[in-house]
């Protein structure tokens, strides 16, 4: 009795094999992707994660597009040169200036992170949504194509809240300083009558409990997380790449900075087991 082997189709179910078993890599300017990581977390447990920290380089909303480019260009290969099977840009601004570049660059699936105008601009009453994001986000082609869609019906009021970016990398979430910073966004977007805030940046959900403070009943609170979460896990399930066993995940965390911040806001946002190198050069 005779056995054919098709050495193609073998060949490819073991390259698949061994990607299924690489991690995942994630990145943001900061520690703002942390947001979005800890959604990932959640979403797929049996998953390793990598995630980079442009902590050294951030914030990247003032930043020109070729510059967030380069550095995201930089970045990425550093995920790819770990074998990460996916990366995810968990960062609104350089999604907006990099991910057509990168998804041209790179052979592995690229997944970018748009605000969630989308769903605010389907279940507003009022007509009326804010947007707390980065100067580099709103001039994003992404942002532009996405609010065109919807700015006959709706009415969108834009903040450009860059303090709150400059306070997360700082691990100052609460206090004095954070509650005037929001108020001074949030107060114009209540005299406008929204009912929906979207928060444009990975960096804002940190302050996700004083902005619900100071907005106040009737005034629902929306960001990314998420869906970029599930979306990722689509594109895993639908290529056949995702990890369905792993008795011991490993979670690997790098900064271009120091690694202390890091290490420290990691532990109170995705607990859990990780390691943290910093000073990382790209």
């Amino acid at each position: 009795m005779e056995i054919a082997f098709d050495l193609g189709k073998c060949f490819s179910f073991f390259c698949w094999h061994i990607m299924e078993n690489n991690p995942i890599g994630v990145f943001d300017s900061g520690i703002g992707g942390l947001t979005v990581l800890r959604e990932l977390l959640a979403e797929l447990p049996d998953e390793d994660f990598i995630y980079f920290a442009d902590s050294k380089n951030a914030p990247y909303g003032p930043r020109t597009v070729e510059d967030v480019t380069a550095l995201s260009s930089r970045i990425v290969q550093f995920l790819v040169d770990k074998g990460c099977k996916i990366v995810v840009i968990a960062c609104n601004t350089a999604t907006a200036a990099a991910v057509n570049s990168m998804r041209r660059v790179f052979k592995i699936p690229i997944v970018g992170l748009e605000p969630a105008v989308k769903p605010a601009c389907l279940k507003t009453r009022t007509r009326h949504v804010g947007v707390l994001a980065t100067e580099g986000t709103f001039r994003g082609a992404h942002f532009k194509n996405t609010s065109d869609k919807y700015r006959k019906y709706v009415s969108l009021h834009l903040e450009i809240a860059k303090e709150l970016v400059e306070l997360a990398e700082h691990g100052v979430f609460y206090g004095d300083e954070v509650d005037a910073v929001i108020e001074k966004y949030i107060e114009p977007l209540k005299q406008n009558n929204v009912d929906h805030i979207v928060l444009g940046c990975t960096h804002y959900p940190f302050f996700r409990p004083v902005i619900e403070r100071i907005a106040g009943e009737g005034i629902r609170i929306i960001d990314s997380s998420e869906a970029i979460a599930r979306r990722t896990k689509d594109i895993l399930m639908t290529t056949n790449t995702m990890r369905v066993e792993n008795a011991h995940r490993t979670v690997h965390l790098y900064s271009s900075d120091s690694p202390e911040k890091l290490s420290e806001i990691a532990k109170l946002y995705i607990g859990g087991e990780f390691s943290v190198e910093g000073n990382v050069v790209i």
